[in-house]
């Protein structure tokens, strides 16, 4: 009888143990921490912490092209796409034209002006360059998502 008292206690201690240490913080997870810097002709924004799922955009506006030109951005987070600009652009990923290097970016498109569209989660780890596909030389249309 004593052996039996003395398994269950010590099963006892060892569920109470697990429970502590596999239990997790409730509390909900802070948001991932951003910071962009700002150079004269560049703009570059980190998205970081979180683990991934987080959303950043970037902005195509008239004189500009886009906004920021390179961003990085954590594994499964997908980027909206905004035209400010007065015409469309189609929005692809490189190269130039057969858009193969990062499909998720091919999911933005053509975009009118003021339209928005995500792209899919980027989930490989890689840099894609992405450009307008009916503007591919313009330079201010051109751009780099750095996925970690």
């Amino acid at each position: 009888m004593t052996g039996r008292i003395l398994a269950a206690t010590c099963l006892a201690a060892g569920a109470i143990a697990l429970g502590s240490a596999c239990g997790g913080n409730d509390a909900a997870p802070s948001p991932p921490a951003t910071t962009t810097s700002t150079t004269t002709s560049t703009t570059t924004t980190t998205i970081t912490g979180g683990g991934g799922g987080g959303s950043t955009t970037i902005t195509i506006t008239a004189g500009v092209g886009v906004s920021p030109k390179t961003l990085t951005v954590a594994r499964g987070t997908q980027v909206t796409f905004t035209n400010s600009d007065a015409v469309p652009h189609d929005m692809a990923s490189n190269p130039h034209p057969i858009h193969t290097d990062c499909p998720e970016i091919n999911n933005v498109g053509n975009l009118s002006s003021g339209q928005s569209r995500m792209t899919l989660s980027l989930n490989t780890v890689r840099t894609c360059g992405y450009h307008d596909h009916n503007r591919s030389s313009d330079q201010t249309l051109q751009g780099t998502i750095t996925i970690q």
